[in-house]
């Protein structure tokens, strides 16, 4: 059986909307099918805010990866696209975040889903909401819409380009 995962895709550094798209390519071959992508948004940097500005988007995948195979594989995805961790929130050529695996709730170690900070993030939620914004988060008990609306983010989230016309 396959289940609805959402990832958030970042990137502040090199070509930003070709590194995203160069992650949904490599997702789409390892992980399973895009279903859906939000339009991608700018937003200055959050946590670390000495460094470029990111774009972000959501993807809606379809996948039977385990949880944690997922968070490994988009691991390996990040590195093939070049990705190296040099310090927490730092600037970076790719960043892929797990924030739903359809409704469930997992904690370990190295993952937590949905992704903590989800509610915290106006730059998670905007794409998010865009894309499934009726999506109940599963602890919260919240729609994404709703999320976005009690957001205690400030920072500016600035449409770049709009979505593709999602086929399923």
């Amino acid at each position: 059986m396959s289940n609805a995962i959402f990832l958030l895709l970042g990137a502040n550094l090199g070509a930003r909307q070709q590194n995203l798209q160069a992650a949904q390519q490599l997702i789409s071959e390892d992980i399973g099918r895009i279903q859906r992508c939000s339009a991608i948004y700018e937003t200055a940097a959050w946590g670390i805010e000495e460094q470029p500005a990111f774009f972000n988007q959501v993807v809606e995948v379809e996948s039977n990866k385990p949880p944690l195979d997922l968070l490994n594989r988009l691991l390996a995805i990040e590195e093939r696209i070049g990705r190296v961790r040099h310090k927490k929130w730092g600037e970076r050529i790719i960043d892929i975040d797990i924030l739903y695996y359809g409704q469930q709730v997992f904690r370990h170690q190295d993952l937590m889903i949905p992704h903590p900070e989800i509610a915290n993030r106006r730059f998670t939620l905007a794409p998010l909401a865009e894309l499934a914004p009726d999506f109940v988060h599963p602890a919260l008990g919240l729609t994404n819409l709703q999320l976005l609306g009690q957001c205690p983010d400030p920072l500016t989230v600035k449409l770049i380009k709009p979505a593709p016309v999602n086929i399923k």
